[in-house]
C-alpha cells in the first residue's frame, strides 16, 4: 500500500529536501517549492497550475517560481515553472529534471529523487536566473501538503 502524502517522507528526508531547496536557491534567484498530496482529480498540469496560484508562486518579482508537485497515491508528478522562466527557457527545459526524479521514484527513492531533481533545477536555472547580491527568499522552502 502506498503511503499518504504526509507519511511518504520521514522527518529526516523532509529536512534533506528543505536543505536541497535552500542549496538550489543559493545558486539562483529562482524560487522552488514542493507540494505533496494524496490524489489529483484532474489533469496533473492543470492541478499544478491551480496550486501554483493558490501558493502565490506567481507573485515573485521575476516570475521565476518552480513547483514540484507529487500526487502520491495516484503516482502523478509534474514540474511547473512560472511565466518568467517559460519566456526564457527552451520547451524541453524540464525534461532532464523530470527524468531524474522519475528514475528514482520507480525505485521507491522518493526523497532522493526529489533532492536530485531540485538540485538539477537549481543548476539549470542559474544560467537564466543567476543569484543576485541582494537576493531574498520570496517563498517558503517548507514542503506544503494538500
Amino acid at each position: 500500500m502506498v503511503a499518504s502524502a504526509k507519511e511518504l517522507l520521514s522527518p529526516e528526508e523532509k529536512k534533506q529536501i528543505v536543505k536541497a531547496i535552500q542549496e538550489a536557491e543559493s545558486k539562483t534567484s529562482g524560487e522552488i517549492r514542493l507540494h505533496l498530496e494524496d490524489y489529483c482529480n484532474e489533469d496533473v498540469l492543470d492541478h499544478a497550475a491551480y496550486l501554483f496560484q493558490k501558493l502565490k508562486m506567481h507573485e515573485t518579482e521575476q516570475r521565476n517560481g518552480v513547483l514540484f508537485y507529487v500526487s502520491v497515491k495516484d503516482k502523478q508528478f509534474a514540474i511547473l515553472g512560472d511565466k518568467g522562466i517559460n519566456e526564457k527557457v527552451p520547451n524541453n527545459f524540464w525534461d532532464a529534471v523530470k527524468t531524474t526524479v522519475l528514475q528514482e521514484f520507480v525505485l521507491g527513492n522518493y526523497s532522493n529523487g526529489l533532492c536530485k531533481g531540485i538540485e538539477l533545477a537549481g543548476d539549470k536555472l542559474r544560467k537564466f536566473f543567476p543569484v543576485k547580491r541582494d537576493d531574498k527568499n520570496e517563498l517558503s522552502d517548507d514542503i506544503s501538503y494538500g
